[in-house]
């Protein structure tokens, strides 16, 4: 038993000093590690549960999230400010969703989503000026100004959509249009549990499963639907066993791994089997839209529960240190780097011209069949398309 236990005592010394000297000459360069295990529903093999990162992915992914939580803060003080006005849908909290999903998705996929679509517009490509620029309403915005919070877009990104659940049906027409043309992409299809009643998603899995369209119908089910919790709205929960004959994945989507894992998994299964549901698990720290404080229908000691113990940006950031994959100086570097340039985002965004008036009546169709646009009294005002003049002969 003494003989045992000093070999034990020499056991651990050495490896401490191993962690050590590594600590302070060497970092791994990639890793491999274990996710929360998945729900299954009507699918015997699911995600593996052992998944990798690189230091590069570690890193881009850290700085995606970093940068969409700045984004979404720097959104909360303009509007408090009354900078921002209207609608304004905060995504803190829900950032490795986006920046998971993102990190699966190949060039011939694409995305719509909710009016939650700020982290989104980031990952598939708009700036952080483009974003806050948009919800300004300058003309520096991806949209130009006119669309605000919920309308943005970008390649591969069909925007957020400003009526509760008819993002799905569309998602679902997205996939159509890829199989018809043979494209061999899926749409992911993005709602949340608040959506999740209605009629047309429902509608939508139908159609997709009879003809077997490449979609994920992917269900953000941050436990509350505006300002009532998932289990007073909806008589069966598991979102992801809803589609009662499309199969299901229940994912923990705090850990940004796992979403990227379960994502990879859709994709292929798509391809070749049709729609699959996805229900990612997480939390939104702001209330449903910014006139909603948040506090009424749950306890603020609730949401900093969730902060201190299930934040997917400190969680992911503590593997990485733990696994060496990112230095303290390089996390360091990061966070300074997403600090200023959010930071030059947000004061450009509040100094950038809006657009002239007339061009309020821009861009309204893609190729116009009226002479000009019907104004309040009968004129027909200037339409441009992407800044060319439409015939008004």
């Amino acid at each position: 038993m003494f003989c045992l236990t000093n070999q034990l005592k020499i056991s651990r010394f050495l490896l401490q000093t191993l962690k050590s000297y590594k600590n302070k000459n060497t970092f791994s360069s990639d890793a491999t590690l274990e996710v929360q295990p998945y729900k299954l529903y009507k699918l015997e093999d699911g995600p593996s549960t052992t998944v990798s990162l690189s230091k590069d992915q570690a890193k881009l992914y850290y700085q995606q999230m970093l940068s969409i939580r700045r984004i979404e803060n720097a959104s909360s003080t303009l509007y408090k400010d009354k900078i921002i006005r209207g609608f304004c849908h905060l995504y803190s909290g829900q950032e490795a969703c986006c920046v998971g999903m993102k990190a699966a998705m190949r060039d011939v996929d694409s995305i719509i989503t909710s009016y939650r679509a700020h982290g989104w517009s980031y990952v598939m490509g708009i700036s952080a000026h483009g974003v806050l620029a948009e919800l300004t309403g300058r003309k520096t915005g991806c949209a130009r100004g006119k669309g605000g919070s919920m309308h943005m877009y970008a390649p591969g990104f069909y925007g957020g959509n400003g009526i509760v659940g008819a993002q799905v049906p569309l998602g679902t027409g997205i996939a159509l249009a890829n199989k018809y043309k043979g494209i061999c992409g899926t749409c992911l299809t993005i709602y949340g549990d608040g959506a999740a009643n209605q009629g047309q998603v429902f509608e939508s899995y139908n159609i997709a499963f009879l003809w077997k369209l490449p979609v994920i119908f992917i269900c953000e089910n941050n436990r509350y639907g505006m300002g009532t919790a998932a289990e007073r709205a909806a008589s069966n929960t598991n979102y992801y066993a809803r589609g009662d004959y499309l199969p299901g994945i229940w994912v923990d989507a705090m850990d940004v791994l796992a979403v990227r894992n379960a994502t990879e998994f859709a994709i292929e299964y798509v391809i070749d089997n049709g729609p699959i549901i996805m229900e990612m698990s997480t939390y939104r720290y702001s209330g449903h839209s910014m006139s909603d404080p948040g506090v009424s229908y749950r306890s603020r000691e609730e949401v900093q529960e969730v902060r201190e113990k299930q934040d997917p940006i400190v969680q992911f950031k503590n593997k990485c240190t733990e696994l060496q994959l990112i230095t303290d100086e390089e996390l360091k570097k990061i966070d300074e780097e997403v600090k200023n340039e959010i930071s030059e985002a947000t004061a450009k965004a509040t100094s950038d011209p809006e657009i002239d008036l007339v061009e309020l009546t821009y861009d309204i169709y893609a190729n116009s069949l009226e002479r000009g646009i019907r104004g309040p009294v009968g004129e027909l005002l200037k339409h441009e398309v992407k800044g060319k003049p439409v015939n008004m002969n």
